[in-house]
């Protein structure tokens, strides 16, 4: 059994000294006359407010105590360090649900659900709707260890299953997951579905649809007019996706020497792929919840391997079933309206690929759910949790 053990965040100030100096040096250069701010790619007026705010105000001890605040442990699976968030709450040990997040994105997105799910009574609630709590970084993300090779997504369902079931010794467990998150989750409900072999997850519940149907072959009017717009759509957003895949350490090697790259890189996905019709992206996020979320990526190192899981992303096959099979764990699903980048397909699609039980339409919300609107998140999570019984 894998040893679980106590882990504190404590970044040594010499780090905390070379990324503030790192910023503080940065040398602008002219933004296009031409277009709105956003029309090029990340803010140049918004790049320049965050500066500020990062050098005057934000205060990464502050964060830091923030995030301390619920317990963090580590486990070695197969070799590698997985960090996580472990909250055994009002459940007592029991019903836990693991929840995983994508790029450019960190466990540091589930902190404003995790009292709402793990103590509801506590949050407007009932005890009854609470979770035991693993929220785990991706291998390559965060404070988990650094694969020595691009490591995907069906391999890392394969460490997060022995990490609930061997380390945290979970018989069955429910998995929730949006962005890469909803790739880990499709391969735990379709690898690890309790009861075959060594599988212990009973339902998954996602916030982006990731998995096609084989063949993906549209079968009506409306499966075609989805599929045009979801092509038209990577056309416009995807060059980020195809250089992760493609050339992820030309990339990386960028980055990893600036820090205002990196978090303009990250920063310009959270307003592109965010619910706009709730405002600015500063009405949308905080500056100190975009900031910590980019620290989590500055102070590990982080960013290079976390581009490293497009490329296995393809060297593990891509989103593809084995012809004719679906994931067959009940599945519930919620439909984010600003979820526009990689936007909900028709029902009969999904439901070729997933055992769908549940569909929820939400009224506001985009790609970073849990983030954007928590309250929504909760209790969408919360009723299709209540659909699959208490066992």
């Amino acid at each position: 059994m894998a040893e679980v053990r106590p882990f504190e965040i404590s970044v040594d100030e010499s780090v905390l000294d070379q990324i503030r100096s790192r910023v503080a040096a940065y040398r602008w250069f002219p933004a296009p006359e031409a277009g709105g701010d956003w029309q090029f790619g990340m803010s140049t007026p918004a790049m320049k407010d965050l500066q500020a705010y990062w050098l005057e105000q934000y205060d990464w001890r502050e964060a830091e105590k923030a995030l301390n605040a619920w317990p963090h442990f580590k486990a070695e699976i197969d070799g590698l360090d997985i960090h996580f968030l472990h909250i055994v709450g009002e459940a007592e040990g029991k019903r836990p649900l693991l929840l995983t997040h994508g790029w450019p994105g960190s466990f540091y997105e589930f902190y404003d659900v995790i009292g709402p799910l793990a103590y509801p009574s506590q949050h407007g609630g009932k005890a009854e709707d609470a979770f035991d709590l693993v929220i785990p970084s991706l291998p390559g993300y965060g404070f988990s260890g650094k694969p020595a090779s691009p490591l995907g997504q069906r391999a890392t369902a394969k460490l997060f299953n022995t990490l609930m079931r061997d380390a945290l010794g979970y018989d069955t467990y429910l998995a929730q997951g949006g962005d890469w998150g909803s790739m880990v989750t499709s391969w735990l409900g379709f690898d690890h579905a309790a009861g075959s072999g060594d599988g212990a997850c009973r339902a998954i519940h996602l916030n982006m649809m990731a998995m096609r149907p084989n063949p993906a072959l549209p079968q009506s009017d409306e499966e075609k007019s989805w599929l045009a717009s979801s092509q038209a759509a990577m056309q416009a957003e995807g060059a980020y996706l195809m250089q992760q895949a493609t050339k992820p350490q030309t990339l990386a090697m960028a980055l990893m020497d600036s820090p205002m790259g990196t978090a303009a890189w990250i920063i310009e996905k959270f307003h592109g792929w965010s619910d706009q019709t709730r405002g600015e992206l500063f009405d949308i996020f905080s500056r100190d919840q975009l900031l910590t979320n980019v620290m989590i990526y500055l102070v590990n190192d982080a960013i290079a391997t976390s581009v490293w899981y497009y490329a296995a992303f393809f060297m593990e096959g891509g989103a593809v079933l084995p012809e004719g099979a679906r994931i067959e764990v009940p599945t519930g699903f919620a439909n984010y309206p600003g979820e526009t980048y990689i936007a909900a397909p028709p029902r009969s699609w999904a439901e070729r690929a997933y055992n769908i039980t549940y569909w929820s339409d939400m009224r506001e919300g985009g790609h970073f759910a849990a983030m954007e609107v928590p309250d929504l998140f909760t209790e969408d999570v919360r009723q299709w949790a209540r659909t699959l019984g208490r066992t």
